[in-house]
C-alpha cells in the first residue's frame, strides 16, 4: 500500500491537473454520489489536500471528495478526450479546461461539507499529518511522551496512524534505524535525547521520501550500494529490504523480523535493545 509521501505526490499532480480550475463536469460510479455531481459542477477546485493515506479534493463550495486507494486504487490524469486504456474500473472522473483526474478501483469514496469532516470515521481517528500540516519534531515528541503512547513498542506504534498519520512499512524501517531504536523499545525507555532523535528522524525521514519520490537512503550509501550492485529497490532504502546485507553503518548483517504482522527490517549492531 502506498505511505504518507507517495499520496502526497499524487495529489501534487492532482493539483497540477486541475487545481484552481472550474470543475466542468464530474462523473461517479457509485449511485448515491452520482446524485451529488451537480453540487461540484461549476465550482473551483480550491486544494488537493492529505491526511495520512487518503485524498481530500477541497472545492471552493466548502465540499471535500474523500477518497482512499487502499491496494488497489489510482489516480490517472488525462487529456478529458483521451481517457487512458485501462482494465480497471472508474470509479470518479472530474473534468476541468479539457483535463481530467479520474480515480480507478478504489471503494472507499464520499462526498462531505469540509465542517462535517470531523466526524469522518476513519480520519476522526487519525493523528497529525506528517506532510499536509505544519508538524515539528516537538510536535511529534509530545505525542511520543503522553501517556497514549509513551509505553508503545516502537515496532507498533510507528504503524498506528493514531499516533501521527502517513506513516507505513518502508518508513517505520527507516526511521527506527536512522534514529538507532529497537523496535521493541518503548519511548519510556528512550531516554530524553533518544526520544528528541526519534522525533526528528520521524519527520526528516518522511520528507525526504516525499522530496525524493521515496528514496530515504543517503546518498554515499546509496553510491556504495549500487557499486555493490544493488537493485533500486533496495539502494533507495538504508534497511529495508536488505536482509542478509550489510548495514552500511557498522557492517553487521541486516535482519528482518515481523511485526504486527508486517515485514520490519533492522540491524541488531546499531539498533540496540538494552535490558
Amino acid at each position: 500500500m502506498p505511505e504518507g509521501p507517495e499520496i502526497r505526490r499524487a495529489a501534487d499532480r492532482i493539483q497540477r491537473q486541475i487545481g484552481g480550475r472550474v470543475v466542468d463536469d464530474a462523473w461517479f460510479a457509485f449511485p448515491e454520489l452520482a446524485k451529488q455531481s451537480s453540487e461540484l459542477e461549476g465550482v473551483r477546485v480550491a486544494a488537493v489536500d492529505t491526511w495520512g493515506k487518503a485524498m481530500l479534493l477541497r472545492f471552493s463550495n466548502q465540499q471535500v471528495l474523500y477518497s482512499h486507494n487502499q491496494l488497489y486504487g489510482v489516480w490517472k490524469l488525462h487529456n478529458a478526450a483521451k481517457p487512458p486504456s485501462t482494465k480497471r474500473s472508474l470509479r470518479v472522473r472530474l473534468i476541468a479546461d479539457g483535463r481530467a483526474a479520474s480515480l480507478y478501483s478504489a471503494s472507499d469514496i464520499s462526498l462531505w461539507h469540509e465542517s462535517d469532516l470531523v466526524h469522518h470515521p476513519f480520519l476522526s481517528r487519525l493523528g497529525p499529518d506528517l506532510l499536509s500540516q505544519k508538524l515539528t519534531p516537538e510536535d511529534v515528541l509530545t505525542r511520543l511522551e503522553s501517556r497514549r503512547f509513551m509505553r508503545r513498542r516502537l515496532g507498533g506504534l510507528l504503524l498506528d496512524q493514531g499516533f501521527v498519520a502517513g506513516l507505513g512499512n518502508y518508513l517505520r524501517s527507516e526511521i527506527l534505524f536512522f534514529a538507532r531504536c529497537h523496535p521493541q523499545q518503548r519511548p519510556v525507555d528512550l531516554t530524553d535525547v533518544q526520544r528528541q532523535q526519534l522525533a526528528t528522524y520521524v519527520i526528516e525521514i518522511t520528507r525526504q521520501a516525499y522530496q525524493q519520490a521515496g528514496v530515504t537512503n543517503t546518498k554515499p550509501w546509496i553510491e556504495q550500494a549500487i557499486a555493490a550492485g544493488e537493485p533500486r529497490r533496495q539502494w533507495r532504502f538504508s534497511v529495508f529490504e536488505r536482509a542478509g546485507l550489510s548495514c552500511h553503518r557498522c557492517g553487521n548483517v541486516i535482519e528482518r523480523m515481523m511485526v504486527g504482522s508486517r515485514r520490519l527490517y533492522w540491524c541488531p549492531g546499531c539498533q540496540v535493545h538494552a535490558s
